[in-house]
């Protein structure tokens, strides 16, 4: 009998982890407060630029996302880049590592290769802009609290965790994905250069 009980509660445990059986999705993640805001205005980091190109094949998908902090949403295939896309999480230690590096080729190299960075799968908008504040980055981050891009295939890389690149070229086309890691603003010129062909 006892082991008619434990494989009954086995059986519905593993029923109640099952993506049919249950949205995960969080509805309720405010990414744009007031608070949030004010964090943001503090931090100095720049708002989300929408774009204005029409979707491309084999380019960024049809995914709006709103900016952390407050401002304007953004429809990911309309993005042009040359760009530098960085999934990140509140939570995730070598995304904290590889964060002023990112945030110094932003300031160096930003008129050249934009840098946009994703807070990924993250519920925690708070922690995130507290980290951006913690690490000094000013260069503008979407926010997908719920996953969505878990799904898309110009963001299969982000399926093997955080942090991770996408990187998009002038046309709108994802020429790379990359998973995170660096360490200096040297290896993320370095990752423009291999995946974008621009020497910086």
């Amino acid at each position: 009998m006892r082991r008619l009980v434990l494989a009954v509660l086995v059986a519905a445990s593993l029923s109640a982890c099952s993506p049919d059986a249950i949205d995960v999705r969080p509805p309720d993640v405010q990414v744009d407060t007031p608070e949030l805001r004010e964090v943001k205005a503090r931090i100095g980091m720049d708002d989300c630029a929408p774009g204005s190109a029409e979707p491309v094949e084999g380019g960024l998908p049809e995914v709006t996302l709103p900016c952390l902090g407050g401002g304007p949403d953004v429809d990911l295939s309309t993005l042009r880049g040359p760009m530098v896309i960085n999934l990140w999480q509140a939570n995730c230690g070598p995304c904290k590592k590889e964060m002023p590096a990112l945030e110094e080729f932003h300031q160096r190299h930003g008129d050249r290769v934009a840098v946009l960075g994703i807070d990924f799968n993250d519920v925690h908008p708070g922690g995130a802009l507290a980290l951006a504040e913690e690490t000094g980055v000013t260069y503008p981050s979407l926010a997908d609290p719920g996953g969505d891009l878990m799904v898309e295939e110009a963001f299969a890389v982000a399926r093997r965790g955080m942090p991770a690149f996408v990187l998009v070229d002038a046309d709108g086309a994802v020429v790379g994905q990359v998973s995170g890691g660096v360490e200096s603003v040297a290896e993320v010129e370095e990752l423009v250069a291999e995946q974008l062909g621009i020497e910086l």
